[in-house]
Order: structure tokens, then sequence, then C-alpha cells
């Protein structure tokens, strides 16, 4: 039997993971894909997002959610359970998309396709890294990284990586193909800049696709057939040899809001709430008065990105609903102050 191809999608928050797995789907309309998305934190949005793609095959039976755990930490209770159930259907999909949550490490997620049950049924085609050049010419994905690194030399009994740089580098040096996403807003050298910091991190079989919105030919990033799991070895991470890692860095606070009166209101307040303290993401839906559809929310350091999507269902409460993810110490009472006089 032919294995399914199956392909990871890695990325820190906010880099355009969904954005590029609708391209994905859209540009393979009609061949049998099934998407596995995992969102660290108690509710998910791009399950939602994705089930709204409206791409022909693609019914909401084959977008499978994992919320409020990151994949790489949930093989054995979810992962491996959400994958017995895919290859136990009758038309078991012809390729598979897993987008990590902006948190994870994929090399565990890749380790896990070595289980003899999964093994003998998929492989993992490659792995895609996308990456925000936008936040990473500006610094935003970690400190200072020379300044990290001069550090490092000078006394090397001290650890200086931030959580953020390990994850960087953790994404980076696992993947297949890195996409710079996001190119069109960097003038010439600054982009020059970003593609040497992630150069100095990436293996050397590894390819850079640069893309603007997450739109790449399928054919580029589909097909691989590098069987990632068989080359573990090659793809370097902080974690190796250790039995389990955790997420103790960050954590998400999810608000919950009423109806807003305009979507100027709204964006008065997450921008409100960006200052409030330092936050790596927002995202979810809003209600807006006199609106039949949701509105979208996505913030990424002091980028606030928004548009109507989905219509609200005829029986479902009209709910604003908003995760935010930050370093651990996020202070909720400030987050919710944001938010002063919103709708309840």
């Amino acid at each position: 039997m032919e294995k399914i191809p199956v392909t990871i999608i890695t990325g820190f928050l906010g880099a355009g993971k969904t954005t590029l797995t609708r391209h994905l789907l859209a540009s393979c309309s009609g061949k049998r894909i099934a998407v596995v998305v995992n969102e660290f934190g108690d509710m998910g949005v791009d399950g939602d997002l994705l089930r709204a793609c409206g791409v022909e095959g693609c019914g909401d039976e084959d977008i499978v959610e994992l919320a409020n755990g990151c994949i790489c930490c949930t093989v054995a209770d979810d992962f491996l359970p959400v994958m017995r159930k895919l290859l136990a259907r009758k038309d078991a999909p012809e390729h598979i998309l897993i987008e990590t949550s902006g948190l994870a490490l994929p090399k565990p997620l890749v380790s896990a396709f070595l289980w003899p049950e999964v093994r003998t049924r998929c492989s993992v085609d490659g792995v895609i890294a996308v990456v925000d050049a936008d936040a990473v010419a500006s610094g935003r994905f970690a400190a200072d990284v020379g300044a990290l690194e001069r550090q490092r030399l000078a006394d090397e009994s001290l650890d200086h990586e931030t959580p953020l740089e390990e994850l960087f580098e953790e994404q980076v040096g696992c993947a297949d193909i890195l996409l710079l996403n996001k190119v069109d807003l960097l003038e010439a050298d600054a982009l020059e800049s970003v593609r040497e910091q992630c150069a100095s991190h990436l293996r050397p079989q590894a390819r850079v696709v640069e893309a603007s919105q997450g739109e790449v030919d399928a054919r580029i990033v589909l097909g691989l057939e590098v069987a990632a799991e068989e080359d573990l070895d090659s793809r370097p991470s902080h974690h190796d040899g250790e039995d389990e890692h955790d997420h103790d860095d960050f954590e998400s606070v999810v608000l919950e809001f009423g109806e807003f009166a305009s979507v100027e209101d709204v964006l008065a307040a997450v921008n409100r709430l960006l200052h409030a303290q330092e936050v790596l993401r927002v995202k979810g839906f809003v209600s807006v008065a006199g609106r039949s559809m949701r509105l979208v929310i996505q913030a990424v350091g002091p980028r606030v990105e928004h548009y109507f999507g989905g219509e609200w269902g005829a029986n479902e409460e009209r709910v604003t609903r908003l995760v935010v993810i930050g370093e651990t110490g996020l202070d909720e009472d400030a987050l919710r102050g944001a938010f002063s006089g919103a709708p309840r």
C-alpha cells in the first residue's frame, strides 16, 4: 500500500501558517486532503477559518482541531488517536496537512511517524517552517540576537537564549522548506538581513522560498518525498535527549465580550490591548452590530489585520471571543481593562 504523504506546517505565532494552509487547500481543490490544526489555548480559531474556506472536497469532517495542548507534547493522547481515525476512513485522505501551534517543537511530531501503526501507512513528505520576515526584521521573535551571541561567547557558562529565540531555531532547523512570508513588507536590505539570519539555523538540505500572503505554488512545497521521520539526526533540537519538555514560558487568556457597535471600536480596543503589556498574538472573532458576518481579528506585534469572514449561524450566539497569547505573567485584569466599556 502506498503511504499517505503528510506535510507538517510549523512556524511562530502569526507567521501565516493558516493562510498558507488555506492557499494549499484551494490549489489542490478536488483532491482528498485532511487537515489537523493545533492551537495553543482553550479556544480554537484557525479551525473555523479553514472550515469557512469554501474549497471543493474539503468538508467539516476533513478539518480536525486539537486545542488546549501543544501537539508535540500530546502525541500519544491526542495526535495518534486522530491519525488512527483518519486512516480508518473508507475514503482515506490522499494527503494530510498538519498545522502546528506556533509554540510547537516540530521534531517530536516528526518522530511520532516512527510509531509502527503510523509508519506503515504514512510518511512525512516534508516540514515547512513559515517565517514572518517582517517580524524577524524587527527583532520581535527574540531580543537582539547579536548581543545574545556576544554575551554567550564571553561567558560560556551562561545560557542567554530566550524562549522565543529557541523556538525560532527549533522550527527553522527542522525544516525542509523555509517559507519566508510577507516579504512584500520589507525593503531589499532588510530582506537580505532576514535571509542571512535564517540561513545560520537552516539544514544544508533545506530550501528557501519567498512569498507574500502565503501564496506559493503547491507543487513547490508538496510532493517533496523526503521521509523526514527517517532523517531525524540531521534535524537538531535543543531538547535532544530529553524525555519531555514544557511550555511554561507561555500562556494564553480568552477574553469574552458582547456585540460591538462598530469596527472602529473593536480596533481601538485591540490597539489598547497590545500596548497594555507584552502580547505576542491576538486572534479571534468579533460580533459587530448590523453585520451578518463575523469580524476576524489577527494581531502580531503592533500589526492588526481584520476582515469579515463566515456568517453567524442562525442559532449561534453572537459573542466576541479573543485569544491573547504572551509570555508567562500576563495580567488578565490589565488585558480586560483595555476593553473598558466593551459590551458584556
